[in-house]
């Protein structure tokens, strides 16, 4: 971490940015890296609780960003979300966070008995110059799939986005079964400043599918959805592996409609291997008027290895659009327990 925040020019404060990865962590993440993992977390393909990514914006310096799950000593859904819980009341202490909006919606997204072993993550944001930000992402169909939708019309009204819910069944939730909840996000600031985030996930989706639930939010030019699809994920038409994923952005004010919108495409399920996809981020990057080199740099600071004896180091990448920082997030696989081996032949087709 310390080193990928110096290669985007993030060099304040290093040591104290670790400390509170460190701490986010939980007590987990003390043990040492073995053969297999402790608590087979699903924020990387091989299971390690970080994820990296790179967020970058014209003419702004780049955002170092990652997930983080949380994990006790001795690993259960129960003891992480207990190991989660007290490193949150740690920077609420320590750091100040703002937590009302997360107290509002902690009954739903965290009952005793979790049908699913993801409860809750945390986002780590920093950005030269300012303090780190935190956000806490909470599992939608932690009751159960079929109680995930009530579950998020009652957080979004919790949250102040009472009107929120209609326009994401119309624009998002039109496949029954192919469009799911993925994840319902908050920042942990005053309310002004929050976000309040959706996470939908689109299985065998294609352009046009993505294209209808982009509509849903305010200002985006929702032309450019299929194209970054083609550049990121190749002329495949389905995406038929990894889902696609929306989420929306809503902003205090934000009485319906959210004031941005985020397409995620899982690059390293529709590539042979990670120099592919650096090339199809490259091209990404310059249909966008934006300078590779900060992306070069944080890529060859994660990677321990040559591009093309793996995929899966490039994870993601993000379109976004619309309020409040339009532009691409890149997301980076740490690979601390495993290395998915390169496909033998191209996806593109």
């Amino acid at each position: 971490m310390s080193a990928l925040l110096h290669s985007v020019g993030i060099t304040e404060n290093t040591t104290d940015s670790v400390a509170l990865l460190a701490d986010a962590l939980g007590p987990g993440g003390l043990r040492p890296l073995s053969a297999e993992p402790v608590w087979r977390s699903d924020v990387a393909d091989d299971h390690t609780p970080v994820e990296f990514s790179t967020a970058f914006a014209p003419d702004e310096p780049p955002v170092v960003r990652m997930i983080v799950e949380p994990t006790a000593t001795s690993p259960s859904r129960q003891a992480n979300t207990t190991a989660g819980l007290a490193a949150l009341d740690r920077m609420r202490r320590r750091r100040g966070i703002d937590t009302t909006r997360f107290d509002a919606v902690r009954d739903l997204f965290l009952p005793a008995d979790a049908e699913r072993d993801f409860t809750f993550w945390y986002s780590l944001v920093f950005r030269a110059g300012d303090a780190p930000l935190v956000k806490v992402y909470l599992n939608p169909e932690v009751r159960g799939e079929a109680a995930a939708g009530e579950l998020v019309r009652e957080a979004l009204d919790r949250t102040g986005f009472a009107g929120a819910f209609p326009g994401l069944c119309e624009h998002a939730l039109t496949r029954p079964g192919l469009d799911r909840f993925s994840f319902f996000a908050l920042d942990l600031v005053e309310q002004r400043r929050a976000r309040t985030k959706v996470y939908i996930s689109h299985h065998a989706a294609d352009g046009a599918d993505v294209t209808r639930a982009a509509r849903l939010a305010q200002g985006v030019d929702v032309d450019r959805v299929p194209d970054f699809c083609l550049l990121t994920g190749g002329p495949s038409g389905t995406f038929d592996r990894r889902p696609l994923i929306s989420s929306y952005t809503f902003l205090d004010g934000d009485a319906q409609a959210p004031s941005g919108y985020s397409l995620y495409v899982p690059i390293r399920d529709y590539v042979t291997d990670d120099e592919e996809a650096r090339r199809r981020v490259l091209s990404v990057m310059t249909k966008y008027g934006l300078d590779p080199t900060p992306f070069d740099n944080a890529l060859r600071t994660v990677a321990r290895r040559p591009l093309d004896e793996g995929v899966g180091l490039i994870a993601h990448v993000s379109l976004r659009m619309g309020r409040p920082r339009p532009g691409i997030t890149v997301y980076l696989s740490s690979e601390a327990y495993a290395v998915t081996a390169p496909r033998s032949v191209s996806l593109a087709v």
